[in-house]
């Protein structure tokens, strides 16, 4: 990798490094960024031709991906940190660098036959043996677990919360080892416990194996039959970064945040999901350089998104409150070019869903959809605003947040088809943490729409955040209490991000 021996330090959202007076004044004297002029400079060509860049970078490796370790996300990390360098009056950069537990590979045998494993990532290394013993619940909360697994090897559903919680649950109880099943079809290749510590307990070496073998093993089990399992673990300690860039010009008090993840999965070169966003960003990144703002502008690429959000937790983790409340609004943008697509907008006042987002959640929400039908004369729908991607840490913390998407495993239904076109009963992106997340599969429609959307998002918290509540010590206090009920609630149910 190209990383300096040196790294920059990590935005202080403080804005420690000022312009020089000359620079200030250059950047003064472009024109106030316009949303119609910002957006007008995004073409589809430029986006293409950056997709097929990110597609390089993973089909030159023998992994044919960009997953964190990988030269491929190496390569990515490098490339978007170079791209933004070459605006260094507009700019600062800065890498945050952060150490994750990568699995190598595993061996698993079950009363001395082989059965496929790999290893997951933040777990352990190491070989253990035990008697498998099945958690019959979600594994979620501690009361699903035995009293004493004192040596035993735990086998557990994935779902519903992380995995992490399931470990370190059984790890307090004196587990020696645990198995992950999928809950879906396929293997747990690249696979992690989604969060890189946990307060339940500790974590034990951990091997992901697929759902027909956990039910087949639950099935021999439940038979009477007693399992021995022996797993074996190899796994690597990696430094992977988060990218970070701010614009020079602008109150650095006041930030509009965009954001997006830089890593894909195991199974492919992850060109949708999440090369799209990544992309748009970086576009919108170089084209606002033409112009002038007024509010600080803050661009991250965060990494380790598919193990758990663990960029963006790590990042959010690392600010103390008074960074926190500069950020007047966060952004995330991750799948802007699913195949069968719908515009999907973060349900941010809980009008569908039922749960708001912190004040200015539901503002964002608001504006997204006046792009989409007075500017581009475009259907929409909402999705939950479930934490799902890295925007949930910036939730959790009480930061105001918004963003849309193109839609990944789940199921576009007739009434969408008939607002978006596409086909009805099938994924929006059949395609969706594959090896066929590629460039030949995008939708440009959709991306240059979605990118367009990000563009106008930026201009106009970039000129004034007059339309989002006012930055009171009653809001301010809202934003706490939120901030603290979500703390709660993760820490009785075990619910966090990204499972």
């Amino acid at each position: 990798m190209k990383f300096p021996q040196s790294l920059l330090p990590v935005i202080s959202l403080a804005a420690s490094v000022l312009a020089a007076p000359s620079v200030e004044r250059a950047v003064a004297a472009k024109p106030l960024v316009e949303s119609n002029k910002l957006r007008r400079v995004i073409l589809r060509s430029e986006l293409l031709a950056k997709a097929k860049t990110l597609e390089g970078f993973a089909y030159s490796t023998t992994e044919r991906n960009r997953l964190i370790g990988t030269p491929g996300h190496n390569a990515t990390v490098n490339w978007i940190k170079e791209t933004i360098e070459k605006y260094p009056e507009y700019y600062t950069v800065a890498l945050q660098p952060f150490d994750l537990s990568l699995g190598v590979s595993a061996n698993l045998t079950v009363n001395g036959a082989p059965l496929e494993v790999y290893a997951v990532g933040l777990s352990p290394q190491g070989t253990v043996s035990g008697e498998l013993v099945h958690i019959p619940n979600l594994g979620c909360d501690a009361a699903d677990f035995p009293a004493d697994l004192t040596g035993k090897v735990i086998l557990v559903f994935r779902g519903s919360c992380q995995s992490a919680v399931k470990v370190a649950l059984a790890g307090a109880r004196g587990a020696a080892g645990a198995l992950v099943y999928n809950n879906v079809d396929g293997n747990l290749d690249g696979y992690s416990l989604q969060r890189i510590s946990t307060p339940e307990g500790p974590y034990v070496p951990t091997g992901g194996i697929s759902q027909a073998d956990g039910l087949a093993l639950i099935s021999r089990l439940d038979a009477g039959e007693v399992i021995t399992a022996n797993l074996a673990t190899i796994m690597k300690t990696s430094t992977t970064y988060n990218i970070n860039a701010q614009t020079i010009a602008g109150d650095p008090e006041n930030v509009i945040h965009i954001s997006g993840h830089s890593d894909s999965v195991a199974a492919g070169p992850g060109i949708n999901d999440n090369g799209s966003g990544t992309i748009s960003i970086l576009e919108v990144a170089i084209q606002l350089t033409k112009f002038s703002v007024n509010n600080a502008v803050r661009f991250s690429w965060w990494s380790a998104e598919e193990e758990g959000l663990l960029g963006a937790g790590y990042y959010v983790s690392q600010l103390k409150q008074a960074e926190l409340d500069k950020i007047r609004l966060l952004l995330h943008f991750d799948m802007m070019a699913s195949p069968n697509y719908a515009f999907q907008i973060y349900d941010g006042d809980g009008s569908a869903f039922g749960e708001t987002g912190p004040p200015g959640s539901a503002e964002a929400e608001a504006a997204f959809t006046d792009f989409f039908v007075n500017e581009m004369h475009q259907n929409y729908t909402q999705i939950e605003f479930d934490g799902r991607s890295d925007y949930g840490p910036f939730l959790a913390a009480g930061v105001a947040s918004g963003g849309i998407a193109g839609g990944a495993e789940a199921i576009k239904t007739v009434e969408e088809q008939a607002m978006f076109g596409g086909q009805a009963g099938v994924a929006y992106d059949i395609n969706y943490h594959a090896a066929g997340d590629n460039v030949k599969n995008l939708n440009m429609g959709c991306w240059i729409t979605m990118t367009k959307a990000i563009a106008h998002m930026t201009a106009k918290y970039a000129r004034s955040f007059d339309s989002l509540p006012p930055r009171s010590e009653a809001a301010k206090a809202k934003r706490m209490a939120l901030a603290k009920k979500n703390a709660l609630s993760d820490k009785a149910t075990g619910r966090l991000w990204g499972v």
